[in-house]
């Protein structure tokens, strides 16, 4: 798990594994065990699914020719509101762009301890034991 800025702005974390290493064999494989991981959480819920790929091919946008599938499972750990600010880091999601070869999992930093330890949890688990 590599934990990098992205666009000089943005905190995130990447986990790249080659299909190989992967638990999983498809991306709508890793999107399920991931659900299935916040639908167990006792704070997590579970919102939806997006299909990210499906939707810039909708829109005839631009698209790598590498990326095979990109989805995202989007839920949220919100424990408080305590004022309007927390709501533009809220909800969260995890993204998994799949490759001929590998899978990228990349998330948003959250600012919750917690969930950031949850999200690396999950996604580590994808990983075959060595």
């Amino acid at each position: 798990m590599q934990q990098s800025i992205f666009m000089e702005k943005y905190p995130i974390f990447e986990l790249t594994l080659t299909k190989a290493e992967c638990l999983c064999a498809t991306t709508a494989e890793i999107i399920q065990t991931l659900t299935d991981k916040i639908n167990a959480h006792p704070v997590a819920k579970f919102i939806a699914h997006f299909d990210h790929y499906a939707h810039t091919k909708s829109i005839e946008g631009e698209i790598n020719p590498e990326i095979i599938a990109a989805q995202h499972v989007v839920f949220c750990f919100g424990t408080k509101l305590p004022n309007a600010h927390v709501m533009t880091v809220r909800p969260r999601s995890i993204g998994v762009t799949e490759f001929a070869d590998k899978f990228v999992l990349a998330f948003l930093e959250p600012p919750m301890p917690v969930a950031t330890e949850a999200m690396v949890t999950w996604v580590k688990s994808l990983q075959k034991s060595s």
